[in-house]
């Protein structure tokens, strides 16, 4: 990949985390950028140099960095933006796994009346306990993306949050990563079912 393609691939992505109306997968990662933008950026080195080091694995970098707010390409450069790929990396390749370890977290937290539902409902307007789990970093966000795929309790519950900072950015973050994770459907299903019931 070079490094035009590599900025392509960068802001296409950007686009998609930062807006709602943007779908990089419809538009098959294209973005208005030209040769000409590109050159002139002072940081183009930045893309070069992140195109050599990760090449068929860029899409999944850049990726991993945007999930972590961490948005510009010169941020990304460093230690901390590979500790962001690598720990992505390993819970893609072990997904079912840490699905399985998170389920078991949640499923430790259950007691008396408390129920598995509970854990997707907002309370007094205030974020779906697992939400809070997920930002306390006691399960992945990668967890919390299936888990609303299945159940679809983002769009459900927002309508009952009155919190509007935190909020649209979680349900964005939630949104805009989810088609990246390979999740088997069934699978997450049957692991859910063992570990609850």
């Amino acid at each position: 990949m070079d490094p035009f393609d590599s900025y392509k691939l960068y802001n296409s992505l950007k686009l998609h985390f930062e807006n709602d109306s943007y779908d990089a997968f419809k538009y098959n990662f294209k973005s208005n950028v030209t040769p000409n933008s590109f050159f002139k950026r002072k940081d183009k080195f930045f893309f070069a140099k992140v195109a050599k080091n990760h090449g068929k694995e860029l899409k999944m970098y850049f990726v991993s960095n945007f999930i972590n707010d961490v948005p510009y390409i010169g941020d990304m450069i460093n230690d901390e933006g590979e500790k962001n790929f690598m720990n992505m990396k390993k819970i893609h390749e072990s997904l079912s796994r840490t699905f399985e370890n998170d389920i078991n977290t949640i499923a430790d937290l259950i007691d008396g009346g408390e129920t598995f539902n509970s854990f997707f409902e907002s309370k007094d307007s205030q974020h779906p306990r697992i939400i809070k789990m997920w930002l306390e970093e006691d399960i992945t966000l990668e967890t919390v993306c299936i888990l609303n795929a299945i159940l679809g309790f983002v769009v459900r519950e927002s309508k009952n949050i009155s919190e509007t900072i935190m909020w649209p950015n979680i349900v964005l973050k939630i949104t805009k990563y989810t088609p990246f994770i390979n999740f088997d459907h069934d699978k997450s299903v049957n692991i859910m079912r063992k570990i609850i019931l």
